[in-house]
């Protein structure tokens, strides 16, 4: 069974960084970085998880979760969502659009591959 995470998030040292702790753990990562077209980028390429940052160019994380959430094919698709804003505004906003777990940046890596081996265990065990 494939581990395949789509990454979408602007700030290249986190994408780095994220990208080579998780393909070290043996997942796949794509990574797309414009809010835009970012729900369309998801629907096309089925990661069996997204991680989400919250602050991106052309459309809001938040905005992106609620269209997921709308749409039958993507409802239930585990989403990690990152912001560097650590507000209990964000999170409420975020929890409130469908959020499956939210993380303030900056993170450890243990918290990163916990929440991400969680999410794909708990959505695995729901399907």
């Amino acid at each position: 069974m494939s581990n395949h995470v789509l990454l979408v998030e602007d700030e290249v040292n986190i994408i780095e960084a994220i990208r080579f702790l998780l393909s070290r753990e043996g997942w796949t990562v794509d990574t797309h970085s414009d809010g835009s077209d970012a729900a369309d980028v998801i629907r096309t390429r089925k990661p069996d998880i997204v991680i989400l940052d919250v602050m991106l160019p052309g459309r809001s994380g938040f905005d992106i979760l609620e269209e997921l959430r709308s749409d039958a094919q993507t409802a239930d698709l585990p989403v990690l969502m990152l912001t560097a804003r650590g507000q209990s505004r964000d999170r409420e906003m975020a929890e409130k659009a469908g959020v499956s777990r939210f993380m303030t940046k900056p993170f450890s890596n243990a918290e990163v591959l916990t929440a991400v081996r969680d999410l794909l265990y708990v959505h695995r065990q729901s399907t």
